[in-house]
């Protein structure tokens, strides 16, 4: 394993300074020492300030930044890939930690695709308490189609970011490539989606690597478990986003796998806030995502929109055909 290519992992946080210190350790402990870790802190107090100051001043390789005022999720990310200076970037959120050898694993493709752009592998689930729950593990990397059957160069590279098979943090990707493609604010909680989709797309390789490199921790807390049933959800502006992509042709069924997820749970949102108008239009317009009317939850949501909008009236019907 090659030790020049410096590795710059970028930490995004945000008021939780409880979970930050095993996110920072992991990072440290890694096997692969050519690293720096530039941490970018949204935090409405000064806590998490303290604790960097006092655990962490007398180690070069911790870059710590607070934001004043904060930047938000997107433009915290983008500052962060911003102020990098290495030659490969590692996103890592502040609930979230590495294994100790993550990065070196993550490098290893690299040594037979010289020419790749990003590497990504498995997800461990833990609970708040940092428990591994590994059959939940297992179920997680499944659902994304992280599996062994799928290991290695991704054909075409951009469908991986389509099908979301490319996780939200974790990966390794080149730093050129990132700081290109960055995050963008105006994409909202789905901002990280949006960002895996395009790298993807511009990746000439991308490569699935099938072993655990990285916890992901499951809490009732995050941002994304708050908004999760309003119009502020990452599904409604994913599927915006999805809806609107041009595609090369052959990438289109990749598109349909995506749309296949997520527009069930963007038309029930559509139910319970009050825009059953929308909901029909996006529920009766890919109609493969309810297998053609043979599923039975397409008719319980056009119940739940047919409730909607006999409660908002014909003047509050939210969106149009």
């Amino acid at each position: 394993m090659t030790t020049h290519l410096k590795v710059s992992i970028c930490l995004p946080t945000c008021n939780r300074p409880e979970l930050i210190v095993q996110c920072i350790d992991s990072c440290l402990a890694q096997t692969y020492a050519n690293i720096e870790i530039v941490i970018g802190d949204d935090s409405k107090d000064e806590r998490t300030r303290r604790l960097i100051a006092e655990r962490y001043q007398h180690d070069s390789r911790v870059r710590y930044l607070k934001n004043e005022p904060s930047l938000g999720q997107a433009r915290n990310v983008a500052s962060l890939f911003a102020r990098a200076s290495g030659d490969r970037i590692l996103l890592i959120h502040d609930d979230d930690y590495l294994v100790d050898n993550g990065i070196e694993r993550l490098l290893m493709p690299w040594q037979t695709y010289p020419d790749l752009d990003v590497v990504f592998a498995d997800q461990y689930e833990v609970d708040a308490k940092g428990h591994v729950d590994r059959a939940a593990s297992d179920r997680l990397n499944a659902d994304f189609y992280r599996t062994k059957q799928a290991e290695g160069l991704q054909i075409p590279p951009g469908r991986t970011g389509l099908i979301q098979m490319f996780p939200n943090n974790g990966w390794l990707a080149d730093a050129r490539l990132v700081k290109q493609i960055s995050y963008e604010e105006q994409y909202g909680m789905s901002c990280d989606f949006v960002f895996g989709v395009k790298l993807c797309l511009a990746a000439k390789q991308v490569y699935y690597l099938n072993e655990y490199v990285s916890y992901y921790r499951k809490t009732a807390v995050s941002v994304s478990a708050n908004t999760r049933g309003s119009m502020a959800a990452a599904s409604v502006s994913a599927y915006a986003f999805l809806a609107g992509l041009k595609l090369d042709p052959a990438l289109e069924p990749a598109r349909r796998t995506a749309l296949r997820r997520i527009v069930p749970i963007v038309v029930s949102v559509h139910a319970k806030n009050g825009a059953p108008l929308s909901g029909f239009r996006i529920a009766l317009g890919h109609p493969f995502a309810y297998k053609h009317g043979f599923s039975l939850r397409l008719y319980y949501h056009l119940m739940l929109l047919a409730r909607a909008a006999l409660k908002a009236g014909p003047r509050r019907m939210g969106g149009a055909f």
